[in-house]
C-alpha cells in the first residue's frame, strides 16, 4: 500500500513539474513571439525596393511577422512574409517604361539633363504608389482594428504621404532610403546639411580633401535647386494626403508628418564611402544591406557557366530599370561585337531572350540574375554596370573592378566616385564605341592596380563593430522595445524653419541694430541742432560786441 502510495506520489509530481515546465515554456515563447512589422515598399523601381527587402528579409529571419505592401512580384520569399500587391495597370505601367527610355535614350547623366527627363516619370511614380495606398486591400490593414503593427517601415521615394499610414496604425515609423542622402532627405530626421564640406549630388570630392570654392558654391546652387524642385513635389503631395486622410480629424497636419519617424536606414557606409559628417542618432547607415553573409546557391546553368570559364568571366548588368530595347540598336551591337570576342565568358542580363544581341558561346543571356551571388563567385572579374547604388556596393564589397555605363539619377556620381577611387572606369553609354569599349575591358582585366584598389576598400568596407544586418535587426528592435525611441530625435524635427535658423534671433538683433542706429540719428541731430543753436548766438554776441 504505502509503495503504491509513493508511486502516485511519484507520478503526481511528474504530472505537476512537467506542467510548470509546459507553463514555462509557453510564458518563453509567447515573450519571444516576434513583432508585426509592416513594409510600405510602393516604389515601381525594382532597384529600390532591394534595398527594403533585405531588410524585411534580416526582420523575418529573426522571427518578426512582415507584412509587405508593394506594386511589383517580389523576388524574395519568406515564411514569415504576407504580401499585398496592388498590381501596376497596364498604362502606367506603359508610362513608367516609356520614361525610362526617354531617360535611357536622352541626355540624364547632367544634374539639369536628370531634371528634365525625370520630372514626368517623378510624377508617374508618385501617382502610381498614391494609387497603391488607395486600394481598399491596404486600407484593411488600418481600418480593421484587429489589426496590430508595432512598426512601420516606410521605403522613401518623395512620397512623404505614405508616413500617413503609421498614424493610422498608431506606429512608430521608420524611413529606408536605397541611396546616399541629398538635401532634403536630412530635413526628415533633423540631420545638419553642412554646405560647406558635404557633396551634394554630382559633385564628386576625393577623400581627404576638401571642396573648392567653385564645387561650394556648385553644392549651394544645387541644394537651392533641389529644395524647390521638392517644393513643387510637396504641393502635390500634400493634395494626395489630404485625398486620402483628409476626413479624420485626428491625422497630423501635412508638413508634421516626420515628427513621427523614429529613425532612418540609409545605404551608406560614410566611414569607408565618405563624405565624413556629423549624423544625428536617427540617421542610421546600412551601406551593403543587400549584400548577403553567404552566397546562396547559383542556378545550375550559370554556375557552370562560371565553373567553366577557364579565363575568368565578365558579368554585364544594367540594372532592373533600363532594358535591352532601351538602348539604340547600334550601341547594342557595339556591345556584342566586342564581348563576343573576348576569351572570358560573360553573363548578360537581358530580357527578351527570344530576341538576343547575337549567339556566341562565351556568352550567356538571362533575364534575371543572382547579381550579389555572381559577384562573389572567384572567376567573376569584372562588372559592367549602369552604377546604381545597390551593384557598385555589391562589386566593392566583392572587391571586383567595374566598367560604368550610367545613365540618370545618382549614377553618374556613383561612376565618378568609383573611378576617383581607383575601382574603375567609366564610359559614356549614349555614346559607347566599340574600340573605345573594348580598350576599357582589357585595360580593367589586365591592369591589377584596380583589382587592388576595390579589394582593399572591401576590407575597410566590412570592417564595422555590426554588419549591416545586424545594424537593421538592432535598431528595428530598439525603436521597438522603446515605443518609437522619441529621445532619439533631433529637436530641430520639432521646430519651425524660422527658429532652426535662428531668423528670430537675427531679426532681433536687426531690430536692436536699427533701433539703436535710430537713436543714434536722433542724438546726433539733436547734438548738431544745439551746437549750430549754440554757433549762431555766439556769433550774434560777436556781432553785437563789434558794433
Amino acid at each position: 500500500m504505502e509503495l503504491a502510495d509513493s508511486c502516485l506520489k511519484d507520478f503526481a509530481m511528474v504530472i505537476r513539474n512537467t506542467f510548470l515546465l509546459t507553463l514555462v515554456v509557453f510564458i518563453v515563447v509567447g515573450s519571444a513571439q516576434g513583432a508585426n512589422i509592416l513594409g510600405i515598399f510602393t516604389s515601381p523601381s525594382p532597384s529600390h525596393n532591394i534595398v527594403h527587402l533585405s531588410e524585411a528579409k534580416v526582420l523575418a529571419d529573426n522571427g518578426h511577422n512582415v507584412t509587405i505592401i508593394t506594386c511589383a512580384k517580389l523576388p524574395v520569399n519568406h515564411e514569415n512574409f504576407t504580401v499585398v500587391r496592388i498590381p501596376i495597370n497596364k498604362e502606367a505601367e506603359r508610362q513608367i517604361n516609356e520614361g525610362y527610355a526617354a531617360m535611357v535614350q536622352g541626355d540624364s547623366t547632367s544634374f539639369i539633363g536628370m531634371l528634365l527627363h525625370s520630372s514626368k516619370f517623378m510624377r508617374n511614380s508618385l501617382q502610381i504608389m498614391f494609387e497603391v495606398l488607395k486600394d481598399q486591400r491596404v486600407k484593411d490593414l488600418y481600418e480593421n482594428k484587429d489589426n496590430k503593427f508595432d512598426l512601420v517601415i516606410s521605403g522613401y521615394f518623395v512620397n512623404n504621404y505614405q508616413f500617413g499610414v503609421a498614424h493610422k496604425l498608431k506606429a512608430p515609423l521608420i524611413i529606408s532610403f536605397s541611396a546616399q542622402p541629398f538635401g532634403i532627405l536630412n530635413t526628415l530626421v533633423g540631420n545638419p546639411l553642412e554646405l560647406s564640406y558635404v557633396p551634394a549630388m554630382y559633385t564628386v570630392v576625393k577623400t581627404g580633401e576638401t571642396m573648392t570654392f567653385g564645387q561650394r558654391l556648385y553644392t549651394f546652387a544645387l541644394t537651392v535647386v533641389q529644395t524647390i524642385w521638392f517644393i513643387v513635389f510637396e504641393w502635390e503631395n500634400e493634395r494626395r494626403y489630404l485625398e486620402l486622410y483628409g476626413d479624420d480629424p485626428s491625422m497630423p497636419k501635412y508638413a508634421d508628418l516626420n515628427k513621427n519617424v523614429s529613425l532612418m536606414f540609409i545605404a551608406t557606409h560614410g566611414l569607408s564611402e565618405g563624405p565624413i559628417r556629423p549624423n544625428v542618432p536617427a540617421f542610421v547607415e546600412i551601406g551593403g544591406i543587400q549584400v548577403k553573409d553567404k552566397p546562396d546557391p547559383l542556378p545550375k546553368d550559370i554556375e557552370q557557366f562560371l565553373n567553366n570559364a577557364t579565363h575568368g568571366a565578365i558579368l554585364l548588368s544594367l540594372g532592373s530599370n533600363v532594358k535591352g530595347d532601351h538602348l539604340k540598336p547600334e550601341i547594342v551591337q557595339n556591345m556584342f561585337k566586342v564581348l563576343s570576342n573576348l576569351k572570358q565568358n560573360v553573363i548578360w542580363k537581358w530580357e527578351n531572350l527570344e530576341q538576343t544581341p547575337g549567339e556566341s558561346s562565351n556568352i550567356l543571356y538571362s533575364k534575371w540574375l543572382p547579381q550579389d551571388d555572381i559577384l562573389a563567385h572567384p572567376n567573376t572579374k569584372l562588372f559592367i554596370t549602369h552604377a546604381g547604388k545597390g551593384g557598385v556596393v555589391e562589386s566593392q564589397y566583392h572587391g571586383k573592378p567595374m566598367l560604368a555605363l550610367p545613365v540618370f539619377a545618382d549614377q553618374p556620381t556613383n561612376a565618378q566616385t568609383m573611378v576617383s577611387h581607383g575601382f574603375g572606369l567609366s564610359l559614356k553609354l549614349l555614346e559607347l564605341q566599340a574600340d573605345e569599349f573594348h580598350s576599357a575591358i582589357i585595360e580593367l582585366l589586365e591592369n591589377p592596380k584596380y583589382t587592388t584598389s576595390v579589394q582593399t576598400f572591401s576590407n575597410l568596407f566590412r570592417d564595422r563593430p555590426l554588419s549591416a544586418r545586424q545594424t537593421v535587426l538592432y535598431w528595428s528592435e530598439y525603436v521597438i522595445r522603446h515605443h518609437g525611441a522619441k529621445h532619439i530625435q533631433s529637436p530641430l524635427v520639432h521646430m519651425d524653419f524660422i527658429s532652426a535658423n535662428n531668423l528670430d534671433i537675427f531679426a532681433l538683433f536687426l531690430l536692436i541694430s536699427l533701433i539703436s542706429l535710430w537713436l543714434t540719428k536722433i542724438m546726433l541731430t539733436f547734438a548738431v541742432r544745439k551746437f549750430k543753436s549754440k554757433s549762431s548766438m555766439l556769433a550774434k554776441k560777436i556781432k553785437v560786441k563789434t558794433k
